[in-house]
């Protein structure tokens, strides 16, 4: 074969600092934000507070940059791209083309609550992130695995399960224009990532169902016959434990039923939800971080001042940078002045995409801000991604741990998302308002004979709207309403 020269053009992802950060920012909490702003406070100079910062919506905590101070932070940005060895400016994902793409959110099942033994602790200051994060200095990991490490910890839920389907993460990084090439390289890495998280503690992290965060606690305890059993179970069998169907196991797995009380016994002490220790405390205040207010026929719908970062770029050092030799650029400060404006525009770009999520959900829930519960609507994620031309992955994170103060009371914003549930009329009813039907049957029963669940499914029935006995009791349960033989004085 006789050799020849070829050029290939090619593009490659760089998970920059700045797009990192705009993922952690999006997903934090009001308690964690605070957090993360004295953090950077303190560690950097060049960014202080405005004490004369009174205006109620979140542009104005945009830093107003002169032409020539954009001038200097490229400038700036060409010459860190060029030390560290990142791709080109041109190829890398800006972090303000993060708000149109993002992850999605899901709900781990229910078979956890099936298993005993599990450990109640008190909910410490240190979160699970920051746990993760602070094993990571003892790997052996290059910076686009330290990259994709991260960006799979900040993906992680409460509970501590990976959130979304890799190919789900490659999408929502890369969007619709990138190329097959692109998409195989970051998810090849992403699969990396993914074997490095699952191999930190607490056990169990990183794992996307119950039977895969089972079996990797499993497999860190010592080998022996019961071992190996609970592991085929948790990745064949978990719903035949559930249920307790041991001759079926014992049919499937070839075990006697010693053998499998075993396994079972080793299951039952394992911690369905990881991440549990480290969740949020439920006793801690609540502050919304949206407020909407009635407004003549329509309703306000504004970022709490209260939440808002008051930000600014210490005047004194910029000037100063700006007069020496060569310019920001070739200053020592540089790169904290690129850290310090990045910093503000992505805690912007963070509560202008709340502020629209807000506003599209106030619009699509109009009854219930009017009449209440009652009155809501069925909603999915999607209706709302697709409305603001955003990922289905950017709602979930932004309705995670924000709050919005309603006339009826101060409510997660994913209490606006339920389920359709059909009537006998062809529309459809919001699961939320049927919860609220129930609590309201259980509020007005005869306590001396409280209603059962096939009589709330037959009351629902009534009402046109068609929900199973075992449906209602799983409203039930999440109303933490007792079942009526519980609810029965004398």
């Amino acid at each position: 074969m006789r050799p020849t020269l070829q050029v290939r053009l090619s593009q490659h992802l760089a998970l920059t600092p700045q797009l990192q950060q705009s993922i952690r920012l999006l997903q934090l909490s009001t308690l964690e934000l605070h957090q993360e702003v004295e953090q950077m406070l303190a560690s950097n100079p060049l960014l202080e507070t405005d004490e004369e910062f009174d205006a109620p919506l979140p542009a104005s905590t945009q830093e107003r940059l002169t032409e020539r101070e954009e001038r200097e932070e490229r400038v700036a940005q060409s010459d860190s791209e060029s030390t560290t060895g990142d791709a080109p400016a041109g190829d890398e994902m800006r972090a303000e083309e993060f708000g149109t793409t993002e992850r999605d959110d899901w709900e781990n099942g229910t078979e956890g609550d099936d298993f005993d033994g599990i450990r109640d602790t008190e909910s410490p200051d240190e979160s699970l992130q920051d746990v993760l994060r602070g094993q990571m200095p003892g790997m052996t990991l290059g910076e686009l695995d330290r990259a994709a490490l991260l960006a799979l910890i900040e993906s992680l839920n409460e509970d501590g399960y990976l959130e979304d389907p890799l190919e789900e993460l490659v999408a929502a990084i890369l969007g619709e224009e990138a190329d097959e090439e692109q998409r195989e390289e970051l998810l090849d890495r992403f699969k990396v990532a993914l074997k490095w998280l699952q191999s930190m503690e607490p056990a169990g992290v990183g794992a996307r169902d119950l039977g895969e965060c089972l079996e990797l606690q499993l497999r860190v305890l010592p080998r022996s016959p019961e071992q190996a059993l609970a592991i085929v179970i948790c990745r064949r069998h978990l719903e035949l434990l559930a249920k307790r169907d041991w001759r079926r196991m014992m049919s499937l797995t070839g075990a006697d039923e010693e053998l499998l009380r075993e396994a079972q016994s080793l299951i039952a002490g394992l911690e369905p939800k990881p991440g549990r220790r480290y969740a949020r405390s439920e006793n801690r205040p609540v502050v919304p971080d949206v407020i909407v207010q009635k407004a003549g026929r329509n309703f306000r719908v504004m970022i709490n001042p209260d939440v808002l970062p008051k930000l600014r770029i210490n005047d004194l050092y910029a000037q100063a940078l700006r007069a020496t030799r060569g310019g920001v650029s070739n200053s020592p400060l540089g790169g904290q002045l690129q850290e310090a404006r990045w910093f503000i525009k992505n805690i912007q770009q963070r509560f202008d995409t709340i502020q629209r999520v807000s506003e599209a959900i106030v619009e699509r829930q109009r009854g219930f801000f009017t009449h209440g519960e009652l009155a809501m609507k069925p909603l999915v994620l999607r209706e709302i991604a697709d409305e603001l031309g955003l990922h289905e992955s950017t709602i979930s994170r932004v309705t995670t741990a924000k709050y919005m103060a309603t006339p009826w009371g101060t409510f997660e914003l994913k209490y606006f998302f339920g389920s359709s549930l059909s009537t006998e009329a062809g529309g459809n009813a919001s699961s939320t308002a049927v919860r609220a039907l129930i609590k309201q049957f259980i509020a007005a029963e005869d306590a001396t004979s409280p209603l059962s669940d096939s009589q709330l499914s037959t009351m629902l029935g009534e009402q046109g709207i068609t929900v199973a006995r075992r449906t209602v009791a799983k409203y039930r349960e999440a109303l933490k309403l007792a079942p009526a033989n519980l609810r029965k004085t004398r």
